[in-house]
């Protein structure tokens, strides 16, 4: 037969003991005596688990009850205890509920409808516990795994990070008076930014600026993608004199495809530019991208214009191309608009106004540009940045 739970009476009386223990078994449950407390104390030790409550004498033989509060937490401090009592002034059961007792009877104990509720409590109270001990201990196993998990992924990024850097150009890549260079900040180990530039041909050099939606790894991929999509068009121009890499227009469509293709929610905005050293001119075309391209020469800076929406979103989006001549002299600076996220006002009209003011006043090269918008003291960004810059001596 199925008993309502386990029962310790700890009692030096034995004949009282066999009472209470006749009285715990009429009322559903299985009663276990122990009248020494040195056996109590190592049946609690041993068998813990299995014990629902603890029915002590209040005034046990060799009860010491500091000592007794040490061995119920080395052993399992949520077992609920029943004190019972010869006596039962206030005082008696005061000092009982101080001891932290669950609930105290005199002795001898007639109400047994009492004890049978009085034990039902104590039952529910210690699953309860049982239960709160076994969530606990999954937690805390779920915390290790996911710790764990964490590691891994945080080594999986690190990983993808590294492939990420690898990817980048060389920088600073000089062509006789030309100059390109980038810097990447990342928010998270990998980045949604991206930049490229190389040679095409004898004197073209083709550059992307991309700044990927979102965060993390699928941003990360799609970085990636575009990466192999301007590399396989460079390699066709040489294969096949497919001359698509020095059409910027014509590369925007082409990474407008192939994100949408890839499903995976995310879109791009752009600025692919192709400069013709020969000629000193600049031919570019903007998909959605914010801040613009920004023109530092002898007369001022400023933003240059475009207009397109931003790639892998709709199926056929028009982009336009602007073909400019360069000065003498000039320096080209290129930003994601992770570079907006850290100047101090808080609308985008003002943000950019600031940003162009922060290329007036004697700008000459990448460095003076990353010295006063702060780069070289930044640590972590609240989004990603990417810089592009070319450059030209006079």
């Amino acid at each position: 037969m199925k008993t309502a739970g386990n029962v310790l009476i700890v009692d030096h009386d034995t004949a009282r003991a066999r009472v209470l223990a006749a009285l715990v078994d009429d009322v559903g449950f299985s009663a276990r005596v122990s009248t020494d407390i040195v056996d109590a104390e190592q049946l609690l030790r041993a068998n813990s688990a299995d014990i629902d409550v603890i029915l002590c004498d209040m005034d046990m033989q060799g009860l010491d009850w500091d000592e007794s509060r040490r061995t119920l937490k080395e052993s399992d401090s949520r077992i609920p205890v029943i004190l019972f009592s010869e006596q039962g002034q206030a005082e008696r059961m005061m000092k009982a509920l101080r001891f932290g007792a669950s609930d105290f009877f005199v002795h001898p104990i007639d109400d047994a409808e009492a004890l049978h509720r009085s034990l039902q409590r104590c039952i529910r109270q210690r699953e309860v516990l049982r239960q709160l001990e076994v969530s606990q201990q999954n937690l805390e196993q779920a915390n290790i795994e996911l710790r764990g998990t964490i590691k891994v992924l945080e080594q999986d990024q690190q990983a993808g990070r590294q492939v990420q850097m690898r990817m980048l150009p060389a920088t600073p890549l000089v062509l006789g008076d030309y100059s390109f260079s980038h810097r990447v900040i990342p928010s998270l180990y990998l980045s949604g930014d991206f930049t490229d530039y190389f040679t095409v041909g004898d004197h073209c050099v083709t550059f992307v600026m991309a700044d990927v939606s979102g965060h993390g790894s699928s941003s990360a991929f799609t970085t990636v993608l575009l990466k192999n999509l301007f590399a396989r068009k460079r390699s066709d121009f040489f294969r096949r004199r497919d001359d698509t890499i020095l059409d910027p227009v014509a590369m925007l469509q082409r990474a407008n495809r192939e994100i949408k293709e890839l499903q995976v929610g995310k879109f791009a905005t752009m600025v692919v530019g192709v400069l013709d050293t020969s000629t000193n001119t600049l031919c570019y075309s903007t998909a959605g991208h914010l801040p613009q391209p920004v023109l530092v020469s002898a007369g001022g800076a400023r933003y240059l214009q475009g207009e397109g929406s931003a790639v892998g979103i709709m199926d056929e989006p028009s982009f336009h191309q602007t073909r400019i001549d360069l000065p003498d002299a000039f320096l080209l600076a290129l930003f994601s608009d992770g570079i907006l996220e850290i100047l101090p006002p808080r609308n985008l009209i003002e943000k950019e106004r600031q940003f162009l003011a922060e290329f007036e006043d004697g700008v000459q090269s990448p460095e003076d540009v990353v010295t006063r918008l702060g780069l070289d003291r930044l640590e972590a960004a609240p989004d990603d940045i990417a810089a592009l810059f070319i450059s030209k001596r006079g």
